[in-house]
């Protein structure tokens, strides 16, 4: 399989200039094709046009639940596209977030607390889509 063949598209949705535009050059050179979105009504609006391999979303955007209403919306139009959701409701609130409380109405694969390093990323992208290659 040629490498055109078996490159993997990333949707990336956050509304931190900084922090999509650091893990969109870092995942474009790890070989991805990476779709952005700086809000939930943006996202839906690719979503519209294209299904990704996997989605990295922010839990608190534009409303402070639309990572979860993004991640829902995902799943419902198709549930094998995983969702990573990142947040830093931690570190902004003071408050603990523990996605497997409540796993099955987060509709999250994976949860991680920013301040995000690429290489945890990374990690979890290689569990979600590893057996998908």
């Amino acid at each position: 399989m040629s490498a055109t063949e078996s490159k993997r598209t990333v949707l990336l949705v956050d509304d931190d200039i900084d922090f999509l535009e650091q893990m969109k050059i870092r995942l474009k050179q790890n070989g991805f094709t990476v779709l952005t979105a700086e809000c939930e009504i943006d996202a839906k609006a690719v979503l519209e046009e294209t299904r990704p391999d996997l989605a990295i979303i922010d839990l608190m955007m534009d409303e402070v639940d639309s990572g979860f209403t993004l991640a829902h919306h995902i799943k419902k139009l198709d549930k094998k596209i995983p969702v990573i959701m990142v947040t830093g409701v931690t570190s902004e609130t003071g408050l603990m977030f523990d996605a497997s409380a409540g796993q099955s109405w987060i509709k999250a694969d994976a949860l991680l607390a920013k301040p995000v390093r690429f290489e945890q990323l990374q990690g979890e992208i290689e569990r979600l889509l590893g057996g998908n290659e």
